[in-house]
């Protein structure tokens, strides 16, 4: 922690070093949140992006208050972005690229039966409750701690324990049938 507070404080001062380490540092775990959350890689990568250029338009901004890491606060601007990003394509919908071209050297039955998978799942996780769907990203996509996932969601540590439990039960339930 002390590590990306010192970055942090480097990347205030505009230190590239300090950005590109931050940058790295967190790009995948909010990459696979997005991803996750919108169920498009290609648009994911492009969220993913945005998020860390507001990040680091903003960044002289970010306070470290009451414990609250500076990943937690990525994670509060990449739930930003997905809002829009969902709220922007509820008005327009569109097939994804990858439904519709399959790559030249992708197994044909591996990515139908990954899709499959994936479908399930996703099928699976829209019965969740949005409070469920959003401790399962961020604890598993994201990587994040009970911890941190409670300072991100503003909740007790009790209560995101509380939803985890009960989402795995329902996604076993729901995945077994």
């Amino acid at each position: 922690m002390q590590n990306e507070q010192d970055l942090v404080l480097r990347a205030q001062q505009r230190d590239e070093a300090a950005l590109t380490q931050l940058y790295e540092a967190n790009f995948d775990k909010i990459y696979r949140y997005v991803v996750i959350k919108i169920g498009d890689r290609t648009e994911a990568e492009d969220i993913s992006q945005q998020v860390f250029l507001n990040a680091f338009k903003s960044i002289s901004t970010f306070k470290r208050q009451q414990g609250i890491p500076f990943s937690a606060w990525l994670y509060r601007i990449a739930h930003n972005q997905v809002v829009d990003y969902l709220r922007k394509k509820a008005k327009r919908p569109a097939v994804p690229l990858e439904k519709v071209m399959i790559q030249a050297e992708d197994d044909p039955t591996m990515t139908a039966e990954r899709n499959l998978d994936m479908e399930q799942l996703s099928q699976a996780a829209r019965q969740l409750t949005s409070a469920q769907r959003e401790v399962i990203s961020l604890r598993f996509a994201g990587g994040l701690s009970i911890a941190e996932v409670a300072s991100v969601m503003s909740k007790s540590e009790g209560a995101v324990k509380a939803l985890q439990h009960s989402a795995i039960v329902s996604l076993r339930k729901l995945l077994s049938v």
